[in-house]
């Protein structure tokens, strides 16, 4: 038993060496390949950057599919506060009163936050519209006078 476990012992450091050796070897050849790819990759990045600059259109349309998801979530979460306020719990067991009101709250809570986070990518995606709306219209009356 004892001499299989060397024996399979030295074959596993043999094939780590062969593994390592090889890796080395492609490792080489795969810099090669990584250089002219990150070039390429890098030319296109700069082409997507300048596709995708923000214009105050898609800053608008951005505002306001949030503030409508927003509002959504508005009414959806004060018509859960609603429909747990109108139906109380139910139970003489401590243990379940507490445990059903932290529940509540964490549903009422995370919905909460949703709308919050919508309301201020709302506001923020507005304001940024504004704001390239504004750049724009000092750029070409610089540009004609």
């Amino acid at each position: 038993m004892g001499f299989r476990l060397y024996n399979n012992s030295q074959f596993a450091i043999r094939n780590s060496q062969f593994a390592i050796r090889n890796l080395r070897q492609n490792n080489d050849e795969d810099t090669k390949d990584k250089k002219i790819m990150s070039e390429e990759k890098l030319s296109e990045q700069t082409e997507n950057q300048e596709e995708n600059q923000p214009t105050p259109l898609r800053c608008f349309a951005g505002a306001t599919i949030s503030g409508g998801l927003g509002f959504a979530l508005y009414k959806l979460m004060v018509s859960i506060a609603t429909t747990f306020a109108n139906k109380p719990i139910t139970s003489d067991n401590p243990m379940v009163v507490s445990i059903s009101s932290a529940v509540r709250t964490l549903v009422v809570g995370i919905v909460a936050l949703g709308t919050g986070i919508f309301g201020i990518v709302g506001i923020g995606l507005f304001a940024l519209g504004i704001q390239l709306l504004i750049k724009q219209l000092t750029s070409k009356d610089g540009q004609q006078v």
